[in-house]
């Protein structure tokens, strides 16, 4: 052992005899996506351990889909729905618009590159039923991605098809019973950083059997899938010093009228839920969040410091610690510009952003204008835009806790 590092575990053994003294965890996020569960069925369905992560910290409904109507509409379909939550984005910006899952754009990073980034010696893992999310949307080994490496994967059995014969009605459960034991595993004895669970068969008996017996069996059987791999992170915790940051969710609601179908934009198709162990969620998280909210969140607690280009992109807002401003909405009105937000803060000012370009969806860098700088609890912002003949402008309300961004097309 050399000296510096001796004198590191000296000081260590040191500090923690003081009294009052105590050492940080250290921070652990886990987020599990359980496939096509609308609000309304969880809510009705006995889930003892959902409940009990929700019990240990906060649920509340939420939405995914984007702005119906808007530019950021995004179909209610499972791979939009998990890379809006990776990139905390919708799909006008993260390009994945079905399960095919053409072209990403990964110009948009997802909270495992933005980890990497910042903490490559830090360990990321997927667990998934689907091949597709580790090297499709996360990007793994891709030079779009910057090569991103994850430390664990266990995924792909759907492609074996000698195992888990596909014309078994109950296969894709079979392949999530080894999904989530191999998670559970691996989150027990190696605690990665960052890791995500992806579960599957409440889709498929959805599609099936809608609003019926067998969809409402499926989700107690994903529910205690959750609860296997939510003992393994009660075991790190009290095993180790480590703080977790928990969510579970799911990518898209049902079809009002069987709960079989999804992918419109009906309340039912839009409406989610989000379970967390976070037990002092802030004001915003019962304020109709999204799952593009889930990202900012993960940052926060492990203090990845988003770079300030990513950052103004990003769609979603923070669930804990404080945040400025939410609810952001931009219209023009003859030359000129309306924006508006709803403030978290009393004494605070936000500043209004414009560009009439987006060169960061490709890579390139906007050159913001600043327009002006304002009381927070104004709530809105008026801006002349007599001098450009501009269709397209980003504007960004940034607070002294975060910022939000809108689109806006003049016809």
């Amino acid at each position: 052992m050399n000296i510096i590092r001796l004198l590191s575990v000296f000081l260590s053994f040191y500090l923690t005899g003081i009294p009052g003294y105590t050492q940080e965890k250290t921070k652990k996020s886990l987020f599990i996506i359980v496939d096509g569960i609308s609000a309304d069925v969880l809510e009705r369905v006995h889930t003892p351990y959902i409940d009990l992560i929700s019990g240990e910290g906060a649920y509340t409904r939420a939405f995914l889909g984007g702005e119906k109507g808007s530019y950021s509409e995004s179909p209610t379909i499972s791979a939009v729905g998990y890379n809006s939550l990776l990139t905390g984005t919708w799909s006008n910006k993260h390009n994945v618009w079905d399960n095919g899952i053409e072209a990403p754009n990964y110009y948009y990073w997802t909270i495992f590159r933005f980890l990497k980034e910042q903490y490559p010696e830090k360990n990321a893992a997927i667990f998934s039923t689907w091949l597709d999310n580790r090297t499709k949307l996360v990007g793994e080994n891709l030079p779009q991605t910057g090569n991103l490496k994850l430390d664990f994967s266990f995924d792909g059995l759907e492609l074996d098809t000698v195992n888990f014969p596909h014309e078994d009605e109950f296969y894709i459960q079979r392949i999530d019973e080894k999904v989530a034991a191999r998670a559970a595993l691996i989150l027990k004895d190696e605690g990665p950083d960052l890791s995500w669970v992806y579960l599957q068969f409440t889709d498929n008996t959805g599609h099936q059997y809608g609003d019926g017996p067998e969809n409402d069996q499926a989700i107690r059987v994903i529910d205690r899938q959750v609860g296997e791999i939510y003992n393994a992170v009660k075991y790190r915790e009290q095993h180790f010093d480590e703080d977790w940051l928990v969510f579970v969710t799911t990518d898209h609601g049902r079809r009002v009228s069987d709960g079989k179908g999804h992918g419109g934009q009906s309340e039912r198709e839009k409406t989610i839920w989000i379970s967390t162990n976070l037990k002092k969620p802030n004001k915003y998280f019962y304020a109709q969040p999204a799952v593009v909210d889930i990202l900012p969140s993960i940052a926060d607690h492990m203090e990845i410091d988003i770079p300030r280009e990513h950052q103004m992109e990003l769609d979603g807002v923070s669930l804990l610690n404080d945040i400025s401003i939410s609810h952001p909405e931009a219209t023009i009105l003859g030359d000129e510009l309306l924006v508006s937000w709803e403030p978290y803060h009393g004494e605070d000012t936000v500043k209004i952003w414009l560009v009439e370009t987006n060169h960061f969806s490709y890579g390139g860098k906007d050159e913001y204008q600043l327009l002006g700088e304002v009381p927070i609890l104004k709530r809105s912002h008026s801006v002349p835009l007599k001098k450009t003949k501009s269709k397209f402008f980003k504007v960004v309300i940034e607070g002294k806790h975060n910022s939000v961004n809108r689109w806006v097309n003049r016809d």
